[in-house]
């Protein structure tokens, strides 16, 4: 169905999220409609921190909001929603839009088979009603299944649409860019060449891939690699704990921003450790690129200063 219309059937002034790629058109359409607007619309910097957002619009103008996801994000919403939003704690009503990643039959990273495994089944054990959205699906049933949720919003409680691959389409897809003149791709290249023979691990999406693809142009083996697949912000605490664990090795970390950003507590405790093997570079272009080119406030925060704050050499 057409992101436009299934937006006008959430019906709702707020939005906080982390992109999906399986929710790539309605991510645009709310771009288009509210762009970055604060009272409207963030991109979270995870998914608990968009629970978080999103229970503080409710409590300040008692209307519904929605939280957009990737299922790889149910893991970080499981506590707020445990301890926040049921209706044994505070009641908060909210709408979840999941993108159903590794869908069993679907082929998919490996990553997101055993996610995508027990996607409902989290939502179930949440007691979270949802509804699934295909291809096949119409814009009637998704409406009624709205007219349905909205009493169990009134009630406090969570609904959520499970979206399956293909099932949202725009006819304008949207474009992001920026000036920068170094790629991701040339960026790694160099730190390959660099490192020789130091383990490097690699943040989850393209940087792995990139990394992956450039060991086999160079005719070179993975085994001095970790490609961090899935479990998104963490490549830096792997990292750390191996160079803890292997002082006599120089160790270096890939990240992206969105990465970084999304458990930037990592930082606060590699500075405290401060090993003086491990290198994290952050290659910054100010967006998911991997799941479609949102921005992230990495275009307007100073991670070095971060990091230097955080006790970083």
């Amino acid at each position: 169905m057409e992101a436009k219309e299934f937006l006008k059937i959430l019906d709702s002034s707020f939005y906080s999220g982390v992109p999906d790629s399986l929710l790539r058109p309605l991510c645009d359409c709310i771009m288009d409609k509210y762009e970055l607007n604060p009272k409207h619309h963030i991109i979270a910097a995870n998914e608990g921190n968009a629970v978080g957002l999103a229970a503080g619009y409710h409590l300040s103008t008692g209307k519904v909001p929605v939280c957009y996801m990737q299922n790889s994000g149910e893991g970080n919403v499981v506590n707020p929603i445990a301890s926040l939003l049921n209706e044994k704690v505070y009641g908060i009503p909210v709408i979840f839009v999941i993108g159903w990643r590794g869908e069993p039959g679907v082929h998919d990273e490996p990553q997101h088979v055993f996610q995508g495994e027990i996607t409902t089944k989290l939502l179930d054990t949440l007691e979270i009603p949802f509804f699934i959205i295909e291809k096949e699906t119409k814009e009637s049933d998704v409406k009624n299944a709205m007219e349905g949720f909205r009493n169990l919003l009134k009630e406090g409680k969570q609904v959520a649409f499970v979206v399956k691959k293909g099932a949202l389409c725009n006819s304008e897809k949207r474009s992001y860019s920026n000036n920068n003149e170094l790629t991701r791709e040339e960026a790694i290249r160099c730190i390959t060449e660099f490192s020789g023979d130091d383990p490097i691990i690699s943040t989850t999406g393209k940087a792995s891939r990139e990394l992956f693809e450039i060991r086999v142009n160079n005719k070179e083996n993975h085994g001095k690699d970790f490609l961090t697949v899935g479990s998104m912000g963490h490549a830096s605490s792997i990292a750390l704990s191996i160079a803890l664990q292997k002082s006599e090795k120089r160790v270096w970390c890939i990240d992206g921003d969105g990465a970084a950003i999304m458990h930037m507590g990592a930082m606060a405790i590699i500075g405290e450790c401060n090993p003086n093997n491990l290198i994290h570079i952050v290659i910054n272009n100010a967006a998911h690129e991997s799941v479609g080119g949102l921005p992230t406030a990495g275009g307007r925060i100073n991670l070095c200063e971060i990091a230097k704050a955080s006790g970083y050499d």
